[in-house]
């Protein structure tokens, strides 16, 4: 038995609301800084470090926090999910360290600091897989209500510090702090000593056959977010990939609702699907939906009548000149934020299998149309890759859950 009681679905959605508004602020908040402070070139600098990394990572963390959190039979201990975590960080950073040798000395190192603190990230996230299983998100909301002010103050002053290179090494110390300090002893604290006993080899190779899926689905994720600022990268420098980022990540701000919202409501569409409840489950899922759809509808309008002033307040003139591609990319998030909804029905209902070719396709076209794209119109037709691949990823999210609640057995 936990020693935390679960909190409602309005509260645990509204504490997670609060974490993930004050958390994406930071995050908004760290590129305003470096546009701010620094040129383009090193937004794009940054932005690559975090487009390098982030597919790594999201890949070797096998989705463990959403199979935590919906995993309603109980079939692994809270041991299992922190021993793996531990185990495939550490395979992250390897990785990363081979991956990094391509670029040049000074990129290299931003790179590596990143990486690092994105280590202490993840283990922090198994953490909060505990706590959201539990319905406790304020708890979690907690964490990032602090992790949002000391990220960005980290990244300031090591800016002016040492540039850079100390911005992403102060980062990765902050965060190793609050894992330390606030989030272990959180979980621990949750946990009975059974809990944090793993069941052993056995029951790790289980619950990596488990998670695995998800794992090279959030590779997958990632990578087409990603995707198309190597391209942008490779076409046309480091500029570019400045202005483009910046601008992508306020498709970020109503994405914040999306995650707050999914992730409250992970642990109940779970039970309900475990349970058989399916009229719920849907009930749940389209109320979701719905609510992704008008988000995306409220973004393009926004984009579309206050686009330049809202670009030259955050950004300056220099990316005002940009609100056709403002404009796009909000387009692409009215696709996206549907199907990060039912992205979350997928893992309530076990769909991990399944999400694997859905995500290798949407990929593959991401790829194609950049590479089409991109040269022929710029930035603009990163927008038109990234929207084309959101509408996919809806469809095909859609079909998945569909077919799963058809054939769902109660054995």
């Amino acid at each position: 038995m936990s020693a935390a009681v679960g909190l409602s679905l309005g509260r645990n959605i509204s504490w997670t609301l609060l974490g993930n508004i004050a958390y994406a602020a930071s995050q908004w908040g760290m590129l305003l800084v470096l546009a701010r402070l620094a040129t383009p070139q090193v937004v794009g600098q940054y932005s690559l470090a975090l487009a390098v990394s982030a597919p790594v990572f999201m890949a070797a963390n096998l989705q463990l926090r959403g199979v935590q959190a919906t995993d309603a039979a109980q079939d692994f201990r809270f041991g299992d999910y922190l021993i793996l975590r531990l185990i495939t960080t550490l395979l992250a950073l390897v990785v990363t360290a081979i991956l990094i040798q391509i670029y040049a000395p000074d990129t290299r190192l931003v790179i590596g600091l990143i990486g690092v603190a994105k280590a202490f990230e993840s283990i922090s996230d198994v953490l909060y897989g505990r706590m959201q299983a539990q319905e406790r998100m304020d708890r979690v909301a907690r964490s990032t209500l602090i992790k949002a002010p000391l990220s960005l103050l980290s990244l300031l002053f090591g800016f002016l510090w040492a540039g850079l290179p100390g911005a992403a090494g102060l980062l990765a110390i902050s965060w190793l702090m609050l894992l330390l300090v606030y989030d272990l002893p959180n979980a621990i604290r949750m946990s009975t000593p059974e809990d944090l006993r793993p069941g052993g080899i056995p029951v790790m190779v289980r619950l990596v056959n488990t998670s695995l899926p998800l794992g090279i689905v959030m590779g997958l994720v990632s990578l087409s977010a990603n995707l198309p600022r190597y391209q942008i990268e490779m076409f046309m420098g480091a500029g570019a990939l400045g202005v483009y980022s910046a601008l992508a990540y306020l498709m970020v701000t109503m994405g914040i609702i999306v995650s707050a919202v999914g992730q409250a409501a992970s642990p109940r569409l779970a039970r309900y699907f475990a349970g058989g409840d399916l009229a719920a489950f849907w009930k749940l899922i389209a109320r979701m939906v719905l609510v992704g759809a008008v988000l995306g509808l409220l973004g393009v309008m926004v984009a579309a009548f206050f686009g330049r002033p809202i670009l030259t307040l955050l950004y300056g003139v220099t990316y005002a000149q940009d609100q056709q591609l403002f404009m796009w990319l909000m387009g692409a998030a009215a696709f996206s934020y549907p199907a990060s909804f039912l992205g979350f029905g997928m893992t309530a209902a076990r769909c991990f299998k399944e999400q694997v070719p859905l995500f290798m396709s949407m990929v593959l076209l991401l790829w194609l149309l950049c590479q089409r794209l991109i040269p022929e119109y710029g930035l603009i037709g990163a927008a038109w890759a990234t929207m084309a691949s959101t509408a996919l990823q809806l469809l095909g999210s859609w079909a998945i859950v569909v077919m799963k609640t058809k054939s769902w057995d109660p054995t």
